[in-house]
């Protein structure tokens, strides 16, 4: 998982938020910070975080509050912290869907190795129960598997087709994994299209313009000689 996933830091308290920022812009990730729950309520539907790490206890409107909030509205995956060290606290706040809990005071590394875990779980091309996650880094990008669409590093919504999502959908449904054309078509269910008049092809240069750093140089939708098309979302 590229570290360039976007995170929000909602706490009220400016020294853990000014810490957390700091801490987390050096790993790599773009990161706003909220002081209350109000100010996390504006900055989700703009900045469209893939993770959200929460204070439980904020004046207002409280940590089991908004992450209700955030399971509602949207797929961004929630880090509770606590300075609690109830366990009714904590089962409480992950039957309200949290994805995990961290007690202050907390050591950064396992701060990360949290984070990092539920990218993993949250934002994989891994197939579960017949679907990937609903959010899926691929590439420079984000695809929202729910919504049907993809945004850039800036959460900008980048336009695509109908078949050039249904092509996306199929790579991530089957990541690493060599297609020829044939599968593609039956799969992305485009039977209706030429496997011979170079219309995928076409549909995969337009997206690797949108999805790869370097689209001449194709990290993440690769040719693989002889066998067609594979997604290799993290571009390893």
């Amino acid at each position: 998982m590229t570290t360039r996933a976007r995170i929000v830091v909602c706490d009220d308290d400016p020294d853990v938020r000014d810490l957390l920022v700091d801490l987390l812009t050096k790993d790599g990730y773009a990161v706003e910070a909220a002081a209350d729950g109000a100010a996390l309520r504006r900055i989700v539907p703009r900045f469209r975080p893939d993770i959200v790490v929460c204070d439980l206890m904020m004046p207002g409107e409280d940590g089991l509050s908004l992450t209700r909030w955030l399971r509602g509205e949207g797929h961004a995956a929630v880090l509770l912290l606590t300075a609690m060290g109830s366990t009714t606290d904590r089962i409480v706040g992950l039957e309200m869907g949290a994805d995990d809990y961290l007690a202050k005071p907390f050591e950064p590394a396992e701060l990360r190795a949290r984070l990092k875990a539920i990218l993993r779980r949250t934002m994989s091309a891994q197939v579960a129960a017949g679907r990937p996650a609903a959010r899926v880094k691929v590439g420079r990008c984000v695809v929202d598997t729910e919504l049907k669409a993809m945004f850039d590093e800036q959460g900008e919504r980048v336009e695509l087709t109908a078949m050039e999502y249904d092509l996306l959908y199929t790579f991530i449904t089957h990541a690493r994994r060599p297609l020829n054309r044939d599968q593609l078509l039956e799969l992305a269910h485009h039977k209706k299209w030429d496997p011979y008049d170079r219309s995928v092809d076409m549909r995969i240069a337009r997206l690797r313009r949108k999805i790869e750093v370097d689209p001449a140089k194709p990290a993440v939708l690769k040719t693989v000689r002889g066998e067609g098309y594979m997604l290799v979302p993290d571009g390893e």
